[in-house]
């Protein structure tokens, strides 16, 4: 029975281990979270110098396009005779001059924002580095400690192996059923007055006095093996006794 319950304190921790092994990894969720947030926040911030930057060389180079319409017009008032198409012509190219000083407006406000933006855009990608950085280093850290519990895990399994050689095989088949059946905790468990020290349960007086006796007994409610902690304490402290 001593055996059993080393095999129990270690399959405790075990259990322990891979529960650790499962909500460890979550801790990453809000840092990848967070570090597609910082990602999405620098695309916008990207995008934005670009759309500036468009913007402006569309201005450019529509100003190109009007300026050499411009000088075709320029080029037929030469040789217009009459003074309607003069006119008309001198029209089309005063819009034209007229479009292109919209447009010239539109470039200075652009090279602005575009210096602003691209400022900006420096200095986000400075924080968003340093930030990203240190979520890096954060997730390192919960690598290590997936690791450790890991490896811990994996010792306290190869210590387990001896111990169930030398079990009594009986117990241990009840044990192990036991176990099986519970989603996690203590299969063997202390007799607590006249309760089960599992579910807590009334036990019957009969099987009290057999557990009390040192005798290892499953509770009736729920199964789970029942020992005195007394006798086995005792029997702990001194080898010669049951």
């Amino acid at each position: 029975m001593k055996t059993l319950l080393q095999i129990q304190a270690l399959d405790l921790r075990i259990e322990n281990c891979k529960q650790r092994e499962t909500e460890i990894p979550k801790q990453k969720d809000k840092f990848n979270i967070h570090k597609n947030q910082l990602a999405a926040e620098l695309k916008e911030a990207e995008d934005r110098c670009t759309a500036i930057e468009l913007s402006q060389r569309e201005a450019e180079s529509a100003n190109e396009q009007k300026q050499a319409q411009i000088i075709k017009y320029e080029q037929q008032l030469m040789g217009v005779k009459k003074n309607e198409e003069y006119q008309a012509l001198l029209h089309e190219i005063d819009g034209l001059k007229k479009q292109i000083g919209q447009n010239e407006e539109k470039i200075l406000q652009s090279m602005e924002d575009l210096e602003e933006a691209q400022a900006k855009l420096t200095d986000d990608k400075k924080r968003i580095a340093t930030e990203q950085a240190r979520i890096d280093e954060q997730c390192t850290e919960i690598d290590v400690e997936l690791e450790e519990a890991i490896t811990g895990r994996k010792v306290l399994e190869e210590e387990r192996i001896p111990l169930t050689a030398t079990a009594d095989s009986e117990l241990m088949q009840q044990y192990n059923r036991i176990r099986g059946r519970l989603a996690a905790g203590r299969a063997i468990v202390p007799l607590s007055g006249e309760s089960c020290g599992g579910c807590h349960m009334f036990v019957r007086p009969q099987i009290v006095n057999e557990v009390l006796a040192g005798k290892v007994h499953p509770c009736q409610n729920c199964s789970r093996l029942m020992y005195d902690k007394q006798t086995y304490e005792a029997s702990s402290a001194d080898p010669s006794a049951v």
